[in-house]
């Protein structure tokens, strides 16, 4: 899996930290990565963004690169027409995918909201990225009520472009998970047609960058480099 494409259900699903905890699993396995951010909105010229995050939790071994930044956060295609810059095209970006393939032996394509977010004018999308590269995407999905029918959609939007879902993790694990949370473990396989493979716990961004990269082993299932059984998870939250 030499380029894995990062999407989430929707906006603040913890993308950027399952991002992180990814390269920390593989790093840790003895992996070289780079992770590639193809359009950063809502941060200013100078402001750290999404890879900085991803190499301040991950390590400065990883190499970061993003390919445009638009100053609103908004979706990218939207930021760019309202900034008057060009936008960022899926050939560009699979392009930098493939390029920082040769060197590395993972680079994890870290999208912009969800799967079907428009990155430009005529309406392309990460999937497209994904298409072109022939490259699996993961999918991180909320905890809670509703996230069953958001990665269904994301999972159905997939399958219907013949891309494959690599798995689902869960962006933001909470230490006390209500009855839907609890319930959902054993559904969202079912809902993506794809393997569980992770949950990160709520607040793992603050944890010490040390201690960020230690847990992330935990946090992961081994498709991802990490340790974490999603069947003895689900079972111990029955």
């Amino acid at each position: 899996m030499p380029v894995l494409i990062v999407t989430g259900t929707g906006t603040e699903v913890g993308k950027t930290i399952v991002t992180a905890a990814v390269a920390a699993a593989a790093r840790a396995a003895g992996r070289t990565v780079a992770v590639l951010k193809p359009a950063q909105t809502g941060v200013a010229p100078g402001e750290p963004g999404d890879v900085a995050e991803v190499r301040r939790l991950a390590g400065d071994a990883v190499t970061g690169e993003e390919l445009a930044r638009f100053p609103e956060p908004l979706a990218p295609g939207t930021a760019a027409a309202r900034a008057g810059l060009s936008p960022v095209r899926p050939p560009e970006i699979a392009e930098a995918a493939a390029r920082l393939a040769e060197s590395h032996d993972l680079v994890l394509v870290e999208g912009a909201g969800g799967l079907l977010v428009r990155l430009d004018e005529d309406g392309a999308t990460l999937a497209d990225v994904a298409r072109l590269l022939d490259a699996p995407v993961l999918v991180v999905a909320q905890a809670g009520l509703g996230t069953l029918n958001t990665t269904a959609l994301t999972a159905e939007a997939l399958n219907a472009r013949g891309l494959r879902c690599a798995g689902v993790v869960i962006g933001s694990w909470p230490a006390a998970p209500d009855l839907a949370m609890r319930c959902n473990l054993a559904d969202l396989p079912e809902a993506a047609g794809a393997p569980l493979l992770g949950a990160v716990p709520e607040g793992a961004g603050t944890l010490p960058p040390e201690a960020f990269r230690t847990a992330a082993l935990t946090w992961l299932a081994p498709e991802l480099s990490g340790a974490w059984d999603a069947e003895g998870f689900t079972a111990a939250h029955r």
